[in-house]
């Protein structure tokens, strides 16, 4: 029997023991830190006024300047959002296109084009004369238009100051796409507005159907899965590694036969596993409440509503079993980890033999890809079902399609049972390999262990 006061005792020294480290408070205060500045500086950097950019156009033909001045004033990126996002079946209100537009305006001040007077002059003289007014900044870049815009060899040369501006100058280039690609179309004598009603894309409807035969969008169900499942091989990791270190670090010290003196093997080890896993549920209640608030903060953003739109949602009921498989392979993997620590002499060979779980562990979070696909498989089911595997794939099918409440409970029924086989596997080799000292534990020693102790 566990000694109550004793097994508390432990747990809250281990538990202690990790969430007081250094190490523990940087790594959980710095993921919600690096997503908070990875979320608002951009929105920050991107709403900021730079100075516009001055471009000198060589248009000999007189037909490209307006077109390409057309493409970049406001009015024509709001047209084309909104066809991106009719096109991507997402609908923009009142609210979000008036903030576009503003958006749009305060962009697109930042070109200044001006015409240059080509008359008499050839390419080169203009040329040098353009580079010279780049160098000394009276303009930020210039563009030589080609008489030939028909053929496949045009050449449209831009030369800028403002190179690393990508953004701009993605924008530019595709403003003069448009242009080019409107002029030729015009001299054809194709219509342009045909040629765009003929190649509207589909309005191709798909949604993905619940077990309810309710409609649900599954545009984010991947995103979010992938998410889940890996936030969950990643942590289970982190904290099966430190059940390893802190296990070998006691055998190295000696400090187990210390402990062993006033606890029994059994409440140590127990203690330990508790302990570090109260610390890993602390640190994965942080993450997934700065997950909350920051998708609560860009729900605000009108920019990010439509998107926001395609996740999953996730009930209180989902959380709890989030929670629940979580401790399950917790505890799986954190006693074959300690299992591991109590074998080897030295963290060299912990890290070894450590190799395997995690194999194991990264063999799941793979098979989360095919739950994802279809969550109704018999693959699906079985390694749902399957020890090792379903504290990871679980998770994962709950967020894509709950199954049914039976296939839930057999899964926890039968990752327990396997809880209980590796606990007391791990508990008769803690309790001899903990005090055996000079030498790794062979596979003969440990199974003389575990049928003798």
């Amino acid at each position: 029997m566990i000694r109550t006061t004793k097994f508390l005792a432990i747990v809250k020294h281990e538990y202690k023991k990790v969430v007081l480290k250094w190490s523990f408070l940087i790594g959980t205060l710095m993921l919600p830190l690096l997503a908070g500045v990875f979320t608002v500086i951009p929105l920050i950097i991107f709403s900021l006024k730079g100075e516009p950019t001055r471009i000198t156009v060589v248009d000999r033909s007189g037909r490209i300047l307006p077109r390409l001045q057309r493409n970049l004033s406001p009015d024509r990126l709001i047209e084309k959002a909104k066809t991106a996002a009719r096109d991507a079946m997402m609908e923009i209100d009142a609210t979000q296109e008036e903030r576009m537009r503003n958006q749009a305006a305060q962009f697109m001040q930042g070109f200044v084009l001006t015409e240059y007077d080509a008359s008499g002059r050839s390419d080169e003289e203009i040329r040098q004369e353009l580079l010279g007014k780049v160098v000394s900044g009276a303009v930020d870049a210039y563009l030589l238009i080609p008489a030939n815009i028909g053929t496949p060899d045009a050449r449209f040369e831009f030369r800028s100051r403002k190179g690393g501006d990508f953004i701009s100058n993605d924008t530019f280039k595709d403003a003069l796409n448009d242009a080019v690609r409107s002029q030729r179309l015009a001299d054809a004598n194709i219509s342009e507005e045909q040629v765009a009603v003929l190649s509207r894309p589909v309005n191709f409807d798909a949604k993905g159907i619940d077990e309810t035969g309710a409609e649900k969008d599954t545009g984010g169900v991947f995103i979010a899965s992938f998410a889940i499942g890996l936030l969950i091989y990643i942590t289970l990791t982190i904290y099966g590694q430190a059940i390893l270190g802190a296990v070998v670090e006691e055998k190295e010290t000696r400090i187990a036969e210390i402990l062993f003196s006033s606890a029994r093997p059994f409440e140590l080890m127990g203690g330990k596993l508790v302990g570090v896993g109260l610390a890993g549920l602390t640190q994965l209640g942080i993450w997934v409440s700065t997950a909350s608030l920051l998708l609560g903060f860009l729900a605000l953003q009108a920019d990010f509503g439509p998107l926001l739109d395609t996740v999953p949602t996730i009930t209180p009921l989902m959380i709890v079993y989030f929670l629940v498989f979580f401790l399950i392979g917790f505890f799986v993997y954190a006693s074959i980890f300690a299992l591991i620590g109590s074998m080897v002499t030295s963290m060299q060979e912990g890290g070894q033999f450590a190799f395997p779980p995690i194999m194991i562990m990264l063999g799941a979070f793979y098979f989360c890809f095919a739950v994802i696909r279809d969550p109704n498989s018999t693959l699906s089911f079985w390694v749902t079902i399957a020890p090792f595997l379903a504290p990871i794939t679980m998770p994962v099918r709950i967020l894509a399609e709950m199954p049914p409440f039976w296939q839930i409970a057999l899964s926890i029924f039968v990752n327990v049972i396997a809880i209980a086989g590796v606990v007391w596997v791990t508990a008769r080799v803690y309790k001899v390999g903990m005090l055996m000292y000079g030498k790794r534990a062979t596979i003969p020693e440990v199974w003389k262990w575990i049928r003798h102790s």
